[in-house]
Parts: C-alpha cells; sequence; structure tokens
C-alpha cells in the first residue's frame, strides 16, 4: 500500500456513509431521480402522483433525503416544496470513487 496516498479520516467517512445509507432504498432513489430531472420544486402530492408510491412513505423518505441534505425543503405557508440539492448532487458521483481509493478534488461537505 502506498503511504503517500490520502486515505478517509472518520469525519469523511461518517459524511459518506450518511450519504450511501441515504441512498440505500430504492424509493428514495426514485424520489431523488424524479426531483434531480424534474429541476423544479414538488410538493408531496406532486411526487406521490409521478412516483405511484403512497404518501406517507414519500414524506417518511423525504426526510431521510432532508437530513442527508440531498433534497432541500422550502416551506410556503401550510405545504412544503422539495427540489434537488444541486450541490450534493454534484458531489456524490466523485464520493464512490474516493470511498475506492481513487483521488478526487472534492471535499465531503453537501451545503
Amino acid at each position: 500500500m502506498n503511504e503517500n496516498k490520502k486515505t478517509l479520516t472518520r469525519a469523511e467517512a461518517e459524511e459518506y456513509a450518511s450519504w450511501f445509507k441515504a441512498l440505500a432504498d430504492a424509493t428514495r432513489i426514485q424520489i431523488v431521480s424524479l426531483l434531480a430531472w424534474r429541476r423544479a420544486p414538488m410538493n408531496v402530492g406532486e411526487i406521490v402522483a409521478a412516483s405511484g408510491v403512497g404518501q406517507s412513505t414519500v414524506s417518511h423518505h423525504l426526510k431521510i433525503l432532508a437530513e442527508a441534505r440531498f433534497v432541500l425543503v422550502e416551506r410556503q405557508g401550510t405545504s412544503s416544496l422539495y427540489r434537488i440539492n444541486d450541490n450534493c448532487v454534484s458531489c456524490f458521483p466523485t464520493a464512490a470513487d474516493v470511498v475506492m481509493g481513487n483521488p478526487a478534488p472534492i471535499a465531503p461537505t453537501c451545503e
């Protein structure tokens, strides 16, 4: 093993683990894909209609995706609009490379 090669710090590993955990469900991947392709905020009802998944299930998964910061929430009165967090989505493909030991020019922050 190359001793000069950078290894992940514990904080970096935990950040990446939270990303992978957030995407470790087919429904969450479906929601992220929908929001990424739509490129416009959507409410829960619109996501339910587009995904074919029940409202409580969609709400549960949106909460997890928001905690991982893949999805941003905008409150409008009594409803919420959800949109993809472009900063996270642009960093994610490189995360797998970093974890597997391939150098990447990103820091594991998803703001």
